[in-house]
């Protein structure tokens, strides 16, 4: 501001120009210290696992969890973060049973958080002759990847674990369909079940296979913690499967609707391609506000 105001006395274009870009800039970085605040849960800035699952819908289903899968990838290469594609599903007529992502960069997981529910698809189906409307939904889970960080207090032992190997239904090559390196881990006590088909070694499988678990363990403990806490506190909760967090029509209009943040778009291509920040950063923005502050809202 010194800077501004010395240039308006002395009627100096350059210094005001300076003044006013590095004002510009000042702004800028304290936008994003402000946002980057909002991402302070303790393990915001992990890596993210991504689930994604077909739900009711049929065959369209599966189309529409695969155009989620997608969707993630393209956010993920929007932000240059690596994505990897851990192990697949595929539907038996066209689409995907289910998929799990790792998408590995900065606050991945604070970010991707806003994404845990269930989203709905409304649009005429491409697999009915009639071409008559369809609703479809899926479910995404968004879960932290730590990997071997002590914080996350998630034991795994052996004698818990019943291990299968299989050949990759991946496109990884000949050598991938021919071996056993596919890994599929089952938790006995929990019946948690994860699998892992990315590499080519099987020793590498059991390793990501191993590091899926232990953050679905995290997430199952963190459940019980808060379904504990809601029942000391008296509160009573039901999520259903028809609760979507977001629709997607593509027929008899053009609409993206966040049922949380009640924010729209009418671009659903772009949104489909990953351009989910607005998304985001809405329900980020939301969750950061006081209770008596969202409600005034």
């Amino acid at each position: 501001m010194t800077l501004y105001e010395l240039g308006r006395e002395a009627e100096d274009a350059d210094s005001i120009l300076e003044a006013a870009a590095s004002l510009a800039a000042l702004e800028e970085r304290v936008a994003k210290m402000e946002f980057r605040r909002m991402l302070g849960g303790r393990f915001d800035n992990a890596n993210a696992i991504v689930s994604v699952n077909a739900g009711a819908g049929g065959v369209d289903s599966q189309d529409w969890a695969q155009m989620l899968q997608r969707m993630y990838q393209r956010w993920a290469e929007r932000h240059d973060f690596k994505v990897e594609l851990l192990d697949v599903q595929d539907g038996e007529q066209a689409g995907i049973r289910s998929a799990e992502l790792a998408i590995e960069g900065e606050y991945a997981y604070g970010y991707l958080r806003s994404e845990i529910g269930v989203h709905r698809l409304v649009r005429i189906s491409p697999f009915d002759a009639n071409a008559r409307r369809q609703t479809s939904f899926a479910s995404v889970m968004v879960l932290p990847d730590v990997g071997d960080n002590d914080e996350f207090d998630v034991e795994i032992v052996d004698t818990d674990l019943r291990v299968d190997t299989y050949r990759s239904s991946g496109a990884g090559g000949q050598h991938v369909n021919k071996t056993e390196s596919a890994v599929r881990l089952t938790h006995l006590p929990t019946g948690l079940v994860v699998a892992c088909q990315l590499e080519r070694s099987q020793h590498k499988n059991m390793a990501t296979a191993r590091r899926m678990l232990k953050a679905k363990l995290w997430d199952l403990e963190r459940q019980k913690r808060d379904a504990e806490r809601e029942r000391m506190e008296g509160e009573k909760k039901k999520i259903e499967w028809g609760s979507q967090i977001r629709s997607y029509v593509i027929h008899p209009y053009q609409q993206v609707n966040d049922h949380r943040t009640e924010l729209k778009s009418s671009a659903v291509n772009a949104t489909l391609d990953g351009d989910l920040d607005p998304f985001i950063e809405a329900f980020l923005l939301q969750q950061s506000k006081p209770p008596d502050a969202a409600e005034a809202n």
